[in-house]
C-alpha cells in the first residue's frame, strides 16, 4: 500500500503517529443500508447430455409429477427443460424441470410439427413466474383459514397453449401402438430391480 491511501506519518512531541488520508464519517445512518452479496461464482453455459435431445422420452425424478413420463420440447436457459405431458394422458402440465432430476430414456417422440411460436411464447421465463399481488394474504384470507381452499383456477390463455402444444404431439404419439399407454403409466421400481442394470 502506498502512504497516500493509508495516510501521513506525522511527528507529534517526541512521538509519530499515522494519520489516516481520509477521515471516518462523523454521522452514520440509523438504518443498516443492505449491501449486496459478493458472487464468486462465475455463470457458465450449461454442459448438457447427449441424450436430451427435443422429443426424448424423459422419467421425472423429483417434484410433484415424480415417476412420471413426459416428452421433453426444448432446453432452456441454465439446464432447464421444457416439458409436457401430454396433460390429456397424465395430467402433466407444461412445466419447467431441471435437467439433473431426469432421466432420458431411448424412446423419442416427433415433435417437429409442434408450432415453434407457440414453444417461443411458453418458453419465456415471465410465463411461469406467479403474480405477487395474489399470492399477498389479505385480512379476509386470514379469518378463511378453517374453511376449505378455493380451487385455483387455471387462466384460459395457458390452457390453450397447452391443447394447441399438446395437439401435435398427441397425433404423433397415437401414431405408435401402446404409446400412449406407456406414458400414461408411472414408472416405479419393485423389489429386486436393479436401476444401475437397466437398459433405458
Amino acid at each position: 500500500m502506498s502512504d497516500s491511501t493509508v495516510g501521513q506519518t506525522k511527528q507529534f512531541g517526541k512521538g509519530q503517529r499515522v494519520v489516516p488520508a481520509q477521515k471516518a464519517q462523523k454521522w452514520y445512518p440509523v438504518d443498516d443500508e443492505s449491501q449486496p452479496k459478493k458472487v464468486r461464482k462465475t455463470l457458465r453455459p450449461t454442459k448438457l447430455r447427449e441424450s436430451l435431445q427435443p422429443g426424448t422420452v424423459l422419467i421425472l425424478l423429483a417434484g410433484r409429477f415424480r415417476g412420471k413420463r413426459v416428452i421433453l420440447l426444448k432446453h432452456l436457459d441454465q439446464g432447464v427443460l421444457l416439458v409436457t405431458g401430454p396433460f390429456k394422458l397424465n395430467g402433466v402440465p407444461l412445466r419447467r424441470v431441471n435437467s439433473r432430476y431426469v432421466i432420458a430414456t431411448s424412446k423419442r417422440v416427433d415433435v417437429s410439427g409442434v408450432d415453434s411460436a407457440a414453444i417461443e411464447k411458453v418458453s419465456a421465463p415471465e410465463y411461469f413466474t406467479k403474480d405477487k399481488a395474489a399470492e399477498k394474504k389479505t385480512e379476509e384470507a386470514f379469518f378463511k383459514q378453517g374453511e376449505k381452499p378455493e380451487k385455483k383456477q387455471v387462466a384460459s390463455a395457458r390452457a390453450s397453449d397447452q391443447k394447441s402444444i399438446d395437439q401435435t404431439v398427441l397425433a404423433s404419439v397415437k401414431n405408435e401402438e401402446f404409446l400412449g399407454s406407456y406414458l400414461a403409466t408411472s414408472f416405479y421400481l419393485r423389489n429386486g430391480d436393479k436401476p444401475h442394470e437397466m437398459k433405458w
